[in-house]
């Protein structure tokens, strides 16, 4: 019996990711197949104007982690449905994550824009960065602020 692909998508909490899952959640459902949501942490040193750095503990943002998944599947239950999700946090560089997770998968679902770099650009680095070395096809879903 072969292995059930799945649908891999990369979520951090911004609404782009959110639009992401929820699409990816319809897809699963049409292709009959599982979601793997992935959501990746990393230790950035925080710099202050007189040169210290400081760190916010290790465990704190594992905690943080755990409570943005917890918050996506909350805002997305109604779209589950019978698709089975399974969640990954995981500690390191989000698209080398993502692109290791999609080695076994159908597809590959992110935002176009998760809540880090710089607000004008078309892609976030993510996206830009899965777009041109999934190993699978890619799915960049765009979510459009409503005014």
């Amino acid at each position: 019996m072969s292995k059930v692909q799945k649908i891999v998508v990369g979520v951090d909490g911004s609404e782009s990711s959110l639009t992401a899952l929820r699409w990816a959640l319809g897809e699963a459902r049409l292709r009959e197949t599982e979601v793997e949501l992935i959501h990746t942490w990393s230790l950035t040193p925080m710099v202050d104007p007189m040169g210290f750095a400081s760190y916010v503990p290790i465990e704190e943002l594992g905690v943080a982690a755990k409570q943005i998944v917890d918050e996506v599947m909350k805002k997305v239950e109604e779209f589950v449905g019978k698709v089975k999700v399974t969640t990954r946090i995981a500690r390191g560089p989000a698209a080398a994550t993502l692109l290791e997770a999609a080695k076994d998968a159908q597809l590959l679902v992110v935002g176009r824009r998760g809540h880090g770099g710089f607000m004008g650009l078309l892609l976030g680095s993510v996206a830009e960065q899965v777009a041109h070395h999934a190993p699978c096809p890619v799915v960049i879903v765009s979510h459009e602020e409503s005014k």
